[in-house]
């Protein structure tokens, strides 16, 4: 098991789903563990009823259907599935109309869903974000300058019972990237892979639930987007400049 998941975090996103197809059937015994640990590209499908596209994950899914947030049933429609509880249904439903505008205001776009569901080994409960943006030319990117571009955001924070006016959340967040450039300026250039990280957190409810995951949320992918930008985006100019280094550089290098 600790050698799948270290070949899944080496695995390109785009390979993942075929990779871990491949682990299940060598390990259909530790079958629960890799599909909740292992995170793959989202998948979008649309709720018919609204006319509105959701996110597939499986946090949403039971079997082979899948809940949307904006309607809540089952595409395609499953008897006896599960869904949330009334007060977390409308917690639900307010959550996925701000994290849309969150959406709008941080990507230019792309698609969010929020599902909330109760947690079976405590009083609390569970609540997944999850942020899609095609950044491609044929997409939702709005430059033109990518060829394919792919940026998944999954949150997933666990709130505990509360306690004398606060609670505890722990929140796990996973961001994966990719991107392909092909036109004459750049040439054909590639780039993916995964980061994640965990914040915990006591917070007073005097404000609610949202507002709390929310500012942890927006905290968490500030934290995420200067990891990527130093380690993935950095780390790969200065291994570009040192290999090949810009002429004006190379023009002011000494003969020797």
């Amino acid at each position: 098991m600790e050698a799948a998941m270290g070949l899944m975090r080496r695995i390109h996103p785009k390979q993942s789903e075929t990779a871990l197809s491949a682990l299940l059937s060598l390990l259909p015994h530790h079958s629960s563990d890799l599909l909740s640990q292992v995170d793959q590209p989202l998948q979008v499908l649309c709720d018919v009823d609204c006319g509105k596209e959701f996110i597939l994950c499986e946090y949403n899914r039971d079997a082979d259907s899948y809940r949307s947030p904006w309607s809540n049933k089952y595409h395609p429609p499953l008897e006896d599935a599960p869904y949330p509880s009334s007060e977390l249904r409308k917690l639900e439903i307010e959550a996925n109309e701000v994290f849309a505008i969150y959406r709008d205001q941080y990507y230019e776009g792309g698609i969010s869903s929020v599902y909330l569901w109760e947690d079976d080994d405590s009083e609390g409960f569970v609540a997944c974000f999850l942020i899609k943006k095609d950044g491609s030319k044929t997409g939702q990117g709005r430059r033109g300058y990518l060829q394919e571009g792919a940026w998944d955001a999954i949150h997933v924070i666990e709130v505990g019972p509360e306690d004398e006016g606060t609670a505890h959340y722990c929140l796990t967040s996973t961001v994966m990237l990719s991107l392909t450039t092909n036109d004459e300026s750049s040439g054909t250039f590639s780039l993916s892979g995964s980061i994640r990280r965990q914040m915990n957190m006591d917070l007073a409810i005097a404000d609610g639930h949202l507002c709390n995951m929310g500012r942890m949320i927006e905290e968490m992918e500030g934290k995420l987007r200067n990891s990527l930008d130093q380690v993935y985006f950095g780390k790969t100019k200065e291994m570009v400049c040192t290999l090949r280094p810009p002429a004006e550089v190379v023009m002011r290098l000494p003969n020797s």
